[in-house]
């Protein structure tokens, strides 16, 4: 129930704020590579030609750009260790609380071009933080953040009891098509990204949410930046606040504009200590005159220019100077270094990074009081403990650049995967609302309102689910006939129902030793031996069976055809047989139905679509055994596979190499020769591998069509069915299957060798090749969903789906369990004994109770420990138990039949089929 909630939630968001987020990280991934692609787009702006003379020191690109500008204010000025890379300075603007950056000539101190492309940029920083909508896109930003980190928990949890391999994990298969290829997309690329949208999710929320930005520094143990100071403060631009004007803060990492690298003109550009111009500027500055022009005499004047009173006595170039002078002696080597002229005060900050920073916000800082001529700080971010350097970068964490280049393009990729999750989600999403609604459409036809009509009835007795699934396509091919039907399972049809009905179509399987299915028990023994005046039915009989046993074959269908003309009820035509599902048996009862109601039905047939899963694994699990061999066969689904403990799953069994090459010896016919065979062309080896070959067929070795003749003569081999011992959870389909050995004889083909299914799982099919398998619902063995007393009783290899029960129970921690199992030496065949012994002792089995026929001179049974057990089982039956029977038809099915309706009574045991508390798995 919790997976289910968690998967509905998951597609819910995914198609409400997938779009959002789809946006978001399409935008995040052109934003965070704006420096790079505005410099591309603009050299003559950043990049300079390299001259002979030496380049500007700060204090003389301030007075430069002073004369140049008076009516500007100048907030900082960033200089460059490269000679060929631009200068920049920082100018006061009303409008912006960070200033306008322009880069200038350093050797000449010329405004540059300024950048082409930065409103655009503007727009796509709108986008991703807001949507452009203001504080409400903020919030929406905000939830489908939070909502991504869902998607990764929650996508992980989904995907994450699959015990694959890594390649199943991690390569998308290509050759997979429809919902299978989506969702296989879907999953590998989203367990590609987890760690990036993580990352991504947890730093982008300190943006979205003050109290989560609180607490993530707590959490970090750093202390967080005040909120509020002085424009041009350090803190991250992300925040979209003020930034923190603390000396705390900008040692973290502080900058002068709003945009972080080129604000840093290119950290990593230069990895020369220190150049010849800058030496040359040093000396300069060593003999230059403080009063260089006459402003530095009226210092008031350049104060009261740019509005900062309390600086009145503070001469800015002699400020800057000393401070280029103190920074070239205490900093051996940098890449640019940005002076941010003193709001209030004497202490002149310098930040600066390193010739190859870590990222573009590895900032070291120096801090001079131009008062005292001391340096009062002095702090490097290589320094930094690793808490401060997370919390003071979020910015580059958030981009990935905090890991290096490599990271920061591969969350750029992932960034741009978004959309993918937003598109493949809704393409899943309709999918499955499709066949939600074709499924809906089946199974609740509606009859037609007309008053001088009643519906068909079609009655199903169903024993793995087939014939129910034959009587909804029944009904709604009568219904796409506008001939209204009504489907009812056969149980629940009462006398006084059949009595009023005038139309009724059965459709019935036979089970076990020619009786019906177990729901069908109550009606078989109550009301076939009653008479009835059914003179106003008119019926059909659809029976299900398996001529492989000649003796019962159809057993069922014919006693309930023959009653129902006891009854005098009409025949609308003679009974239909159908043998193991049969396309042209099933044909003849759509055509029948197509003559007795004049329209024109669709086909009855079910197509049987098999996938391609990988055998992966064959241990055999009775080494020794007197025995014939049992294996476990595990196999590998090549796309999304899904199933419920109690399911079948059915495979396309095949010829091996030896009987192939000795049929085309025997005929003479080549294996290369191509032939075309469910519409492609294949040789004819390859075509043979599923046909049967020992059926009717000529061959005419001197036609050249003889080969293409041969194949379609050729019916496929018949499929086997074969209980599920897992779930999806455990990552593979495990089957338990035991090696029959027969002789197979005809005029054509006598080989000594395997049965057909167990032969091709368990010695023909190579480890690592495909398998046809498709899985089959058999709802009539599925578990309860509570935690009643479960009674599991099965011999040899029906411990399979005793097995995925009892996986599903633990599950859900439904631990009210009992399990009795024979075999014939303990020794030798206690199949999964660890699994079984290990449940016991942690109490997920409260009862195991064993039967191994061969351990003692007298031959002991599942059933005779049930009879030991009795009252035991008496009281379990009292607590609401269910009893589950997984095994041999021969033998021990009718064994614990009989000995459960001398314990329980007849009546009891009926009650309990009808119930649905006694059910049956048996081959």
């Amino acid at each position: 129930m919790m997976k289910n909630v968690l998967f509905q939630l998951h597609w819910f968001f995914g198609i409400t704020a997938g779009l959002i987020l789809a946006i978001m990280g399409v935008t995040g991934a052109i934003y965070s590579y704006e420096d790079s692609i505005i410099r591309a787009l603009n050299p003559a702006t950043f990049v300079v030609e390299k001259q002979a003379d030496a380049t500007l020191t700060p204090s003389e690109i301030y007075q430069r750009i002073s004369q140049q500008h008076p009516e500007q204010s100048i907030k900082a000025v960033t200089v460059a260790a490269s000679a060929t890379q631009a200068a920049m300075v920082t100018f006061a603007d009303p409008n912006n609380r960070r200033g306008k950056e322009r880069t200038i000539n350093p050797y000449t101190a010329e405004l540059l071009p300024e950048a082409r492309g930065e409103d655009f940029f503007h727009f796509i920083e709108d986008l991703h933080r807001n949507l452009t909508m203001g504080k409400f896109g903020k919030q929406l930003t905000g939830i489908s953040t939070i909502i991504l980190i869902y998607f990764v928990l929650t996508g992980l949890y989904l995907r994450w009891p699959r015990k694959s391999s890594i390649k199943e994990w991690l390569l998308v298969k290509p050759r997979l098509k429809g919902r299978s290829f989506l969702w296989n997309l879907h999953s590998v690329v989203g367990t590609w990204v987890v760690v990036f949208y993580l990352i991504i999710a947890l730093t982008g929320l300190t943006w979205s949410y003050s109290w989560y930005r609180a607490a993530a520094y707590k959490v970090m143990g750093v202390e967080a930046p005040v909120r509020g100071g002085a424009p041009g403060a350090s803190g991250e631009r992300g925040a979209g606040q003020p930034r923190p004007a603390t000396d705390a803060s900008r040692s973290n990492g502080s900058q002068l504009n709003g945009s972080p690298n080129r604000s840093q003109l290119n950290a990593g550009q230069s990895s020369a200590p220190q150049t010849d111009a800058m030496q040359a500027n040093t000396n300069r500055n060593n003999t230059t005159n403080h009063n260089i022009n006459g402003r530095s005499q009226n210092p008031r004047g350049s104060d009261e220019r740019s509005g900062r009173p309390e600086q009145a006595a503070l001469d800015i170039p002699v400020a800057l100077q000393q401070g280029w002078q103190v920074f070239n002696r205490e900093v051996s080597s940098y890449s640019t270094a940005s002076f941010r002229l003193p709001e209030r005060g004497s202490t002149l900050e310098v930040s600066f990074m390193d010739t190859n920073p870590q990222h573009e916000r590895a900032r070291n800082s120096l801090k001079y009081n131009v008062a005292t001529s001391q340096v009062e700080e002095l702090s490097f971010y290589k320094d930094k403990p690793l808490n401060e350097k997370i919390m003071g970068s979020l910015l580059p964490v958030h981009r990935g650049s905090f890991f290096g280049p490599v990271w920061q393009f591969l969350t750029l990729l992932a960034a741009l995967s978004m959309p993918l999750f937003f598109i493949t989600g809704w393409m899943l999403y309709l999918k499955r609302r499709q066949q939600k609604k074709l499924t809906k459409a089946a199974q609740q036809l509606m009859p037609m309102t007309a008053a001088n009509q009643v519906p068909w009835l079609v009655v199903y007795a169903s024993q793995t689910g087939f014939a129910e699934q034959l009587a909804w396509r029944t009904a709604q091919s009568l219904q796409l006939a506008n001939i209204p039907a009504q489907v009812i399972a056969i149980d629940q049809l009462s006398a006084s129902q059949l009595s009023q009905t005038d139309k009724a179509l059965f459709i019935v399987s036979t089970f076990g030793q020619g009786e019906a299915p177990d729901h069908a028990r109550r009606f078989a023994k109550y009301q076939l031996d009653q008479s009835a005046d059914l003179s106003q039915l008119s019926y059909a009989v659809l029976a299900l069976g398996d001529k492989e046993y000649q003796t019962t074959y159809c057993a069922f269908g014919q006693q309930l055809d023959s009653w129902l003309s006891d009854c005098n009820a009409n025949a609308l035509f003679e009974r239909v047989e159908v043998n193991y599902g049969n396309p042209a048996d099933l044909e003849r009862w759509n055509q029948a139905l197509s003559q007795v109601t004049h329209s024109s039905l669709s086909s009855m047939v079910v197509e049987k679509v098999f996938d391609a899963w990988r055998l992966s694994q064959r241990n055999l699990l009775n080494p020794q055994s007197t025995g014939e061999p049992a294996f476990e066969v595990r196999l590998e689904a090549q796309h999304d596979a899904s199933w419920a403990a109690g399911d079948i799953a059915e495979i396309q069994p095949g010829n091996s190499d030896a009987r192939i090459q000795d049929f085309l010896t025997r005929h003479q016919l080549d294996a290369q020769q191509p032939v075309q065979y469910k519409n492609q062309s294949l040789p004819l080896a390859e075509a043979l591998r599923y046909l049967n070959l020992t059926g009717e067929f000529s061959v005419d070795n001197r036609a050249d069509s003889s080969a293409q003749h041969l194949i379609e003569q050729l019916s496929p081999l018949p499929t086997r069915e074969y209980s599920i011992a897992s779930l999806p959870q455990d990552g593979y389909l495990s089957l338990v299957v035991r090696q029959n050995h027969i002789l197979q004889s005809t005029e054509q083909l006598s080989e000594q060798g395997f049965g057909l299914g167990s032969g091709w799982l368990t010695a023909h099919a190579t480890v690592g090749e495909n398998i046809a398998l498709r899985i089959r619902t058999n709802e009539s063995f599925h578990a309860p969903d509570d935690n009643r007393p479960l009674i599991l009783i099965g011999n040899g290899t029906g411990i399979a789906g005793l097995l995925s029960l009892l996986k599903q129970r633990q599950q859900h921690q439904f631990n009210q369990n009992w399990l009795i199992f024979g075999e014939r030496q303990r020794e030798h065949d206690f199949f999964f004994a660890d699994q079984l012994n290990h449940w016991l002792a942690t109490q997920h089995l409260q009862r195991l109770d064993l039967a191994f026929s061969r351990d003692q001179a007298e031959k002991v049974y599942v059933q005779h420990c049930l009879l030991a057990q009795q009252t035991q089982l008496q009281q379990w039956i009292a607590q609401g138990a269910s009893i589950y029977v997984c095994g041999s038809i021969e033998g021990m099915t009718p064994a614990v039949d009989t000995v459960l309706n001398q314990i329980l009574g007849e009546a009891c045991v009926e009650q309990l089929a009808t119930e649905g508390r006694y059910r049956r798995d048996v081959y």
